[in-house]
């Protein structure tokens, strides 16, 4: 990534014009190197206004995430927090210092991940400005095992903080997602390390469309929207994201002494193909169609066939159909 994105991006995100001209002054760069930063810009999904004669502004502003103003929020103080500006993936780096010894409730932001992952290999598509991408790294005493449905109780967090900032009629997709309208506002990946009866460790990807500009929506393969389409006021990013992480903590205590059992009536109140029929697609290949009638206790779907026969799915891509087959 060009090192003088994040800055540039930062300075133009004040409201005011800035030409070529001053950027290059400010920063000690050529005014080839700040039109080179900008392209690469405008290519990561920021949407600059030029105006000849009067230089560049980015396009509705932008909150810029401030470890220090986190920290402070009620509930991060729970969490060692760090903020990066441009990485891989925060997955994928909280799972190398999970494994070097990090500790208990790490949280990594970033700014910009350039191979940020969703389930089933697919490329998480993340804005400047316009996202928030970040991991927790949670240890367990128990084993792997008793982790099936945490994507479920991570969920439950994700539509508690949201609905305090006003966001209404929130869905969630098992495993994973969260919608609005059908259409996926926030995924969540979760990765596990560790033995079959304990301890292990999760990290817990999460990532949220806050302002996605028409020309990243077009990159993705599945209908997308963001927090700006269902919330009237602007939502700064900071503040979100100690929202979640109070709820997250609140959630994670929960899950690790219960499971699901005292989630899985909050998370089947917002799920959006209950009792809708669906077609699941395996890891193998198969597939697996019925009409969705409950959620197990360990996470699994439950779905009705045709002719009443209850089948659980563990794993697996759910897509709405017509009608149960």
């Amino acid at each position: 990534m060009n090192s003088l994105l994040l800055p540039l991006l930062r300075a133009l995100s004040d409201g005011e014009f800035h030409s070529g001209e001053a950027l290059a002054q400010r920063f000690g760069m050529s005014r080839a190197s700040v039109w080179n930063a900008l392209q690469a810009a405008q290519a990561a999904g920021a949407v600059l206004h030029k105006v000849r004669g009067r230089g560049y502004r980015l396009s509705g502003g932008a909150s810029w995430l401030d470890a220090a103003a986190i920290r402070h929020l009620p509930g991060a103080e729970a969490f060692t927090l760090e903020v990066v500006d441009s990485i891989d993936s925060t997955n994928a780096e909280l799972m190398r210092q999970a494994l070097a010894g990090a500790p208990h409730r790490s949280c990594l932001a970033a700014e910009i991940q350039h191979a940020g992952r969703g389930r089933r290999g697919r490329e998480w598509h993340s804005v400047p400005g316009g996202s928030l991408t970040f991991s927790v790294l949670w240890r367990f005493n128990q084993g792997m095992s008793a982790l099936s449905g945490l994507s479920l109780a991570v969920g439950v967090a994700l539509l508690r903080s949201l609905r305090e900032f006003g966001a209404a009629d929130l869905q969630l997709k098992w495993p994973n997602d969260l919608l609005w309208q059908y259409r996926k506002l926030a995924g969540i990946l979760i990765e596990v390390q560790g033995d079959v009866m304990g301890p292990s460790v999760a990290i817990i990807g999460i990532g949220i469309n806050l302002q996605l500009p028409s020309a990243v929506r077009h990159e993705i393969d599945q209908a997308v929207t963001d927090l700006a389409e269902i919330v009237a006021s602007p939502i700064d990013r900071n503040t979100l994201l100690g929202s979640l992480l109070r709820h997250l903590h609140d959630v994670m205590a929960d899950f690790e002494a219960q499971g699901l059992t005292r989630l899985r009536g909050e998370w089947l109140d917002a799920h959006a193909y209950h009792d809708k029929p669906v077609r699941v697609l395996l890891a193998n290949g198969n597939d697996l169609c019925g009409k969705v009638v409950g959620l197990d206790e360990d996470g699994a779907l439950v779905l009705e066939d045709a002719g009443g026969q209850h089948s659980r799915v563990n794993s697996g891509e759910v897509h709405l159909t017509r009608r149960a087959s």
